[in-house]
């Protein structure tokens, strides 16, 4: 049976959570508003007010909290980080004050899956702490997020790795202490297991800027992007530089997203949450044509629309973290594909309405709407573009699927109709 209630603990812990995200780490976005403030560790004013906060999440027993108690973390199951990341999501600096930040909590848990003695040595740790960030370099810009396609490779050459190509918008590269190179080793395997995955540290030779990619809605200053589009140019690493063995990058990579596009989902949920309350706020506040905007029957249709829809993509999004703690490994992936399926689609629609409400005041960086409504298309295409996801969950149900035995459908009601006519003739016929 799957059960949704909170316990009185964690219900604590929740609203404890909602006062603190609110009054602390917006107040964060309001000082720091540009893209890499969070993650920009050489800025010491944001530091010295970040720290304090990161050491009352820590009191609080809420830091890291996708992480195992091995690891430092208080190890939740996903049903609880889901909830605790709709109350994150609210808020662009909340994921790194809780130390939950992408792409650092996914390249975490890879680092503890994968890594050896001495990488988390190096890596893992100070990455936990918070003392540094770092970067996932996967993507490239001839090929997006498809590793059939990849180029950049990484080839032998006596002692040392020789990493050689491009990738694009890799996050947080710019700021980063070290980045999670994804290469082509074995180009003559199937795309599963081409790829492998290294350790690269910001500092070796050879890793080149070509520039800092800005989002929508960013500033064009390049000095505030952290999305990088770089030349790996005869990148030399040692041989213990890998990640997981040789033609493993693949399954390294599916690792660290599963997980990460539900707690993807639940923040947006948070996002969404906080777009409705500037709707309602907004609807009994403001006055058209001789009345509140709250009583013209428009409003309220859209506002109804926006609950429920939020409403079912919460539950969807609860489920596939229940799946993900109660069932099997890999029951849930085609849970975590309709929750990657809908988010950017919920987010848009809402927000829109959201901004639709405050008129001309919506469309301007007054209120968070605009940005928020910028971020719907970037969230279809984070973590595998949203057609991909569609496709998988067509061909996993497909799979189920079994043809008609005749030559019309099982349901057609003619046939189905003679059937139930000749197994009860006798009876029809008195």
């Amino acid at each position: 049976m799957i059960d949704f209630r909170v316990e009185p603990e964690l219900q604590v812990k929740l609203d404890w959570m909602k006062t603190f995200v609110r009054e602390e780490c917006e107040t964060m976005d309001l000082l720091f508003p540009y893209p890499g403030a969070p993650y920009d560790i050489k800025n010491k004013k944001s530091r010295r007010i970040l720290k304090p906060l990161q050491d009352q999440v820590k009191a609080q027993g809420l830091w890291a909290c996708h992480l195992g108690p091995d690891l430092g973390g208080p190890g939740h199951g996903q049903v609880t980080l889901a909830l605790m990341n709709e109350i994150i999501g609210r808020s662009h600096w909340a994921p790194t004050v809780f130390g939950t930040a992408a792409p650092d909590t996914g390249n975490a848990e890879i680092l503890a899956m994968f890594g050896t003695k001495e990488q988390k040595a190096k890596y893992l740790q100070p990455l936990m702490d918070g003392d540094i960030v770092s970067c996932f370099s996967m993507t490239e810009p001839q090929a997006g997020a498809d590793p059939g396609e990849f180029k950049c490779r990484a080839y032998r050459e006596g002692d040392e790795w020789v990493i050689d190509g491009h990738k694009w918008f890799s996050s947080n590269a710019r700021l980063a202490a070290f980045l999670i190179v994804m290469v082509v080793t074995n180009p003559e395997n199937p795309p599963a297991s081409r790829m492998s995955m290294f350790i690269v540290p910001a500092e070796t030779p050879g890793i080149k800027f070509i520039r800092h990619v800005q989002l929508m809605g960013d500033s064009l200053d390049q000095d505030d992007g952290v999305h990088a589009y770089i030349h790996y140019d005869k990148v030399r690493l040692p041989l213990d530089a890998m990640l997981g063995g040789p033609g493993e990058g693949f399954k390294v990579a599916q690792a660290r997203l599963g997980g990460g596009r539900v707690h993807h989902a639940m923040r947006t949920v948070g996002q969404c949450q906080r777009a409705l309350d500037m709707m309602l706020e907004r609807a009994v506040s403001r006055r058209t044509k001789g009345k509140l905007l709250a009583e013209h029957q428009f409003v309220q249709g859209m506002i109804a629309d926006s609950i429920v829809e939020l409403e079912q993509f919460r539950l969807l999004v609860l489920k596939t973290a229940w799946i993900i703690d109660n069932e099997p490994h890999g029951a849930a992936r085609p849970y975590i594909a309709m929750c990657k399926i809908q988010l950017a689609k919920i987010f848009h629609d809402i927000t829109q309405r959201a901004i639709h409400l405050h008129g001309s005041l919506g469309c301007t960086p007054e209120t968070p709407l605009a940005s928020m409504w910028f971020g719907a298309p970037v969230l279809a295409m984070a973590d595998g573009p949203t057609d991909v996801h569609r496709a998988q969950l067509a061909k996993t149900y497909l799979k189920k699927a079994k043809p008609a035995a005749g030559i019309f459908p099982s349901d057609h009601i003619p046939t189905r109709r003679a059937a139930a006519q000749a197994r009860y003739a006798k009876e029809l016929a008195s």
